[in-house]
């Protein structure tokens, strides 16, 4: 099973904002602890993962960016 950068992304996100949630509905400190050094091994995971990724393009920093295309002159 091949999980993207994105998908681990999300569920670190969702982990850490559950973790808040959690925290302010006063849990008990052993939940909200484990939670909270799974979420940081999580993010720490999803880090390496993203900036290992395989991932290429074709794209310069001449194209400029998707929303706006820079005009070429040739």
């Amino acid at each position: 099973m091949n999980i993207s950068g994105l998908t681990l992304l999300i569920i670190t996100t969702f982990i850490l904002v559950l973790l808040t949630i959690l925290a302010s509905m006063n849990f008990s400190f052993g939940i909200l602890f484990y939670l909270m050094c799974f979420g940081q091994m999580m993010l720490v995971f999803t880090v390496y993962k993203v900036l290992t990724d395989n991932y290429t393009t074709n794209k310069t920093f001449k194209d400029g960016y998707e929303d706006r295309p820079v005009r070429r002159e040739e």
